[in-house]
């Protein structure tokens, strides 16, 4: 592909990195390449258009709205919990008096239901906490394990990364060597080509003259 980029860099093997000016020269070829690049204006417009409301529950619309209106929270009732007597004008109607008196006894089934419930929550409530807790353990054992699994293949991954690199560098030290000891020996021997022509020359000059 043309936006195809070959990396010939050998990190674990190349040197010079800590020379001066090494990394002054790297940072102005940052600078210069954020200089040149230009972002569009809407350089997300590939992604889908993300929905915001996705998660919101009628509670929390409701919420919101209230904040938008900038109105004050309501305040809890606790209609619920009082026990009114009849109007002044009902002071005498007995269906009135029922009403209340099965109010009254609605709320202290209510409260004898917290009590059973706060019971219940003093008895099992601590063994529930530990069951938690100890899933909790786990999933914590469970997450570090799979973490130090990961750890453990990125280090691998760093030691083969390493170790190719110093073999590949090695292998063109080696290639590099090589091609200086042909060049040099083509070097000579172009020497001693140039110097045997020029003495053949001399001998045939000499010959003839």
């Amino acid at each position: 592909m043309a936006h195809d980029v070959t990396v010939d860099a050998l990190p674990y093997y190349d040197k010079g990195y800590d020379e001066p000016g090494v990394r002054e020269a790297a940072q102005a070829m940052v600078e210069e390449e954020t200089r040149r690049y230009r972002p569009t204006k809407n350089y997300l417009e590939y992604l889908p258009t993300p929905n915001y409301h996705a998660f919101e529950t009628e509670i929390m619309k409701n919420e919101f709205e209230r904040l938008t209106a900038r109105q004050p929270m309501e305040l809890l009732s606790m209609k619920r919990y009082e026990l009114p007597t009849p109007p002044s004008g009902q002071k005498n109607d007995v269906t009135a008096w029922e009403e209340c008196v099965k109010n009254s006894m609605a709320q202290l089934e209510h409260q004898v239901v917290r009590i059973e419930n706060l019971e219940l929550m003093l008895e099992y409530g601590p063994n529930a906490w530990k069951v938690y807790n100890e899933y909790l353990v786990q999933m914590l054992q469970g997450v570090q394990k799979k973490l130090q699994h990961v750890k453990k293949e990125i280090q691998e991954i760093n030691w083969s990364r390493k170790n190719q690199q110093i073999n590949a560098g090695e292998r063109m030290h080696k290639l590099e060597a090589d091609w200086v000891n042909l060049v040099s020996k083509n070097y000579e021997i172009e020497e001693a080509i140039i110097k045997i022509e020029a003495e053949i020359q001399l001998k045939f000059n000499s010959a003839n003259s």
